[in-house]
């Protein structure tokens, strides 16, 4: 790829100096006219895409998707015999705790 001068290298490669002729200081002016036809026409044929600047300060948050709305869950209920089986098990349990510390 091309590499491009910047302006800051044109200036310093051909600035204007009093000791220049008229005519210098027109064919400076001409070839920069040229320079930005030319770079008008590149951007007037290939501009399809919009650049917005960007604007100052902090960018808006970004919106979290809602919550999903779920089904309540049902509350669970324990049938007289799962309290008494969990029961029974808890006594076996204290028994042989019981057994162990003796």
């Amino acid at each position: 790829m091309e590499k491009r001068e910047s302006a800051r290298d044109r200036v310093t490669r051909q600035s204007y100096n009093p000791g220049m002729a008229l005519n210098d200081v027109l064919s400076l002016l001409d070839a920069e006219i040229a320079r930005f036809k030319a770079a008008r026409a590149l951007l007037a044929a290939g501009s399809t895409v919009i650049v917005t600047p960007k604007k100052a300060g902090r960018p808006p948050k970004v919106q979290p998707d809602p919550p999903k709305v779920s089904k309540r869950k049902m509350k669970r209920n324990l049938t007289p015999e799962g309290r008494a089986r969990i029961a029974a098990a808890v006594r076996r349990r204290w028994v042989n705790q019981k057994k162990a510390a003796k």
